[in-house]
């Protein structure tokens, strides 16, 4: 599928979600007669287990009744062809030989074998949109024996446990998307729920599913013939609802236009926490520490806001029904300064309680900690995304939505617009202008690369510039055909060391691209500066490691070993260290969660809740990692300690609201920048952002 030139454009491939791995195979039902036609291998897909990536396959090609079934390498032959018919059989073969259970068996155990279709129940099977395969008459799991993902493993059926050895999906031929959803909207909108209903999309083989998401984040998948479903939404929370089209090949459509919703109490509350007690603090260099006592409330409390004189230094808030934390950090003071703190309660109808009683300490007269001075260098009404640092120690950064690129002076915070980049387009979520690159011998090339969203996809291009402006004749288009969505569009570059150029790419909602080897999608990809594949790829394409969801830091330590920070759904996001062809278990798993003990995936090296977390960018300086997270407003530091990541610290709890972008400063320090307005939609300069320099102990 990937060529070698670097103008090649690459045909995308949508895949399914994986909790509706196998749903592809019902396509292959609008292809039969109500006779029950009987289907050749040039009509049927292959059933490919997800946690194996092998396909469900007739042992030596036989085709007697009573011949069992295993798992084998995929490969064009008969004996892996299958196909749903409207009776609910799976066929397989140019004679009519059905998937059956052996003498009818109903228990955990039973054999599956080939028999001669005969419309009994044991020959018939239900699709369902986790990916599973159920029997009619057992109501139990299509199952690989022992959780087994080698060669000629036996299957089974078992009783259904989620297992990434009881999900299925299929290689179908049909390449071609649905239509958008079209005319999203909500009604009755209660504290607790909401009803989201959409107009019907279009496909050549009819849609099989409609996938419903806020901000990124899968709530639940539908029929195709649903066209309206209710949502457990949570009081007083934003969120913006979409929906995407997915049909029975796994194609998956663009999202439908967003819907934000924010749904009432369900109780009115009036009545403020009462006032956090006992605050005290401790200084240590430019650091001060503050504790204090829990504040109570008639409902609970969701937040401390903790106050440097009369400004806003932080938040600590409640995770889920876990209370705030009664502890912050302020970190990067003036030294020898005085300063003085307080703390307030908020519920969350901002109900906000009288002031804890007020304490005042005085910095040291140097920085003792190891996070120390920030410096706001400068502002911006976009999102500052990819930052990369020139020669001269002077910023590079793309403007997301506005889809240009700045010359920052952080010495003197002069700005000089470079140039639109051309051909970009938003996607109203989170695409556009993202990844940012110089190169490895800029002094003499000159060469930017640069990852954005275009009106078919995501790509890498690489433009010189001379003289402070885009070079446009120089453009050359590197590597194309990037699923992309409103969505999970992945986007970071990075030179290695190794003189190559890293990509980390989102799934582009479409959770079995990250299992497929043969998309750009869910992937880090590694790329040649000239766009061509290196020949130590490990499967001769562009791919270096997949099995991710949407993966955006990437940095590299002393040791030239490569780091990920990726997202996750709703449970974990994860850092991984990037192994040459490694498998990273999305979308069978999420953090540790999920099958992620299934051999073969490599586990995460943290994991943090989504609430804590949602992160972005990160840097390594000194084999110290830093990760600036969105949704957890903070920013990590963590010692790289052998292949461990240890000593993990907390820093700018909510003092500057959700950050983006985290990058080695040439001084030791780094670059940090914010995301807090106009984050997830494609509407340029309605953000009012900032970057700082944060100098480090």
């Amino acid at each position: 599928m990937f060529g070698t030139s670097p103008h090649r454009r690459h045909r995308r491939r949508w895949l399914t979600v994986a909790v509706a791995a196998l749903a592809a195979i019902a396509a292959l039902v609008a292809t039969l007669t109500t006779s029950a036609t009987t289907a050749s291998a040039a009509t049927g897909s292959h059933i490919t287990g997800t946690a194996s990536g092998r396909c469900l396959d007739v042992i030596g090609q036989s085709t007697t009744d009573g011949a069992g079934v295993n798992i084998y390498d995929c490969n064009s032959q008969a004996n892996q062809a299958w196909t749903l018919t409207t009776a609910g059989e799976l066929r397989v073969y140019d004679s009519p030989k059905c998937l059956d259970v052996a003498k009818g068996a109903t228990t955990p155990g039973a054999t599956v074998q080939i028999w001669t279709c005969n419309g009994g129940d044991n020959q018939k099977w239900k699709i369902n949109t986790n990916g599973t395969i159920t029997g009619v008459q057992s109501g139990l799991c299509l199952d690989v024996v022992g959780a087994g993902t080698a060669n000629s493993t036996l299957v089974q059926l078992w009783t259904c446990n989620g297992g990434g050895n009881q999900q299925w999906k299929t290689t179908a031929g049909d390449t071609q998307p649905p239509t958008v959803p079209g005319n999203a909207r909500v009604s009755n909108l209660l504290c607790d729920s909401v009803t989201f209903a959409w107009n019907a999309a279009t496909d050549n083989t009819g849609v099989a599913f409609y996938d419903v998401y806020h901000d990124g984040q899968l709530m639940k998948s539908v029929s195709g013939s649903t066209l309206s479903t209710s949502l457990t939404v949570v009081p007083g929370v934003t969120w913006g609802l979409y929906v995407n089209a997915r049909d029975a090949a796994g194609n998956v459509s663009q999202a439908s236009a967003t819907v934000s919703i924010t749904p009432p109490q369900c109780q009115v509350d009036t009545q403020p926490p009462t006032a956090p007690g006992g605050l005290t603090g401790s200084v240590s260099g430019t650091t001060v520490t503050l504790n204090w006592s829990a504040s109570t409330d008639n409902i609970a409390v969701k937040f401390y806001d903790i106050y440097r004189g009369s400004t806003k230094a932080g938040t600590v808030t409640a995770n889920g029904t876990t209370p705030p934390p009664t502890t912050f950090t302020d970190s990067g003071l003036t030294s020898n300064t005085g300063y003085t703190y307080y703390v307030v309660a908020r519920d969350a109808q901002a109900n906000v309680s009288a002031h804890s009683n007020s304490v005042s300490l005085t910095t040291g007269s140097a920085c003792g900690s190891p996070v120390c001075a920030v410096t706001q260098i400068a502002t911006d009404t976009d999102i500052p995304w990819g930052l990369a640092t020139l020669p001269d120690g002077t910023i590079l950064y793309n403007r997301r939505d506005a889809e240009n690129i700045i010359h920052l002076n952080p010495a003197t915070g002069a700005k000089t617009d470079v140039g639109t980049v051309p051909n970009v387009q938003s996607t109203d979520g989170e695409g556009g202008l993202t990844g940012l690159a110089i190169s490895s011998s800029y002094a003499s090339d000159h060469w930017l690369y640069i990852m954005h969203t275009s009106p078919t996809d995501n790509r890498i291009v690489r433009i010189k510039l001379t003289n402070d402006k885009l070079d446009l004749s120089s453009e050359q288009i590197l590597l194309t055909g990037i699923g992309r969505n409103k969505f999970h569009n992945g986007g970071r570059l990075r030179f290695g060391p190794d003189g190559k150029l890293y990509a980390s790419t989102g799934d582009a909602q479409n959770g079995d691209n990250a299992q497929n080897k043969n998309s750009l999608n869910g992937k880090i990809l590694r790329l040649n500066p000239d766009g061509t594949v290196p020949s130590d790829n490990p499967f001769g394409n562009y791919v270096w490691s997949y099995g991710h969801r949407n993966p955006q830091g990437l940095a590299f330590d002393s040791q030239g070993r490569l780091w990920e920070q990726e997202f996750g759904n709703a449970v974990m996001d994860e850092t991984n260290l990037i192994t040459k062809g490694g498998n990273y278990g999305w979308p069978a798993c999420e953090g540790t969660s999920g099958t992620c003990g299934t051999a073969g995936y490599i586990a995460p090296k943290h994991t943090y809740p989504t609430a804590d977390g949602s992160c972005s960018g990160i840097a390594i300086v000194h084999d110290v990692l830093y990760i600036a997270c969105e949704r957890g407003t903070r920013m990590y530091r963590e010692v790289i300690s052998g292949s461990d990541l240890t000593n993990v610290q907390t820093y700018f709890n909510g003092t500057y609201g959700r950050l983006r972008t985290v990058e080695p400063a040439p001084d030791g320090g780094l670059w940090l920048t914010t995301s807090n307005d106009g984050d997830k939609d494609s509407i340029p300069n309605n953000s009012n952002e900032r970057i700082f320099h944060v100098a480090l102990g």
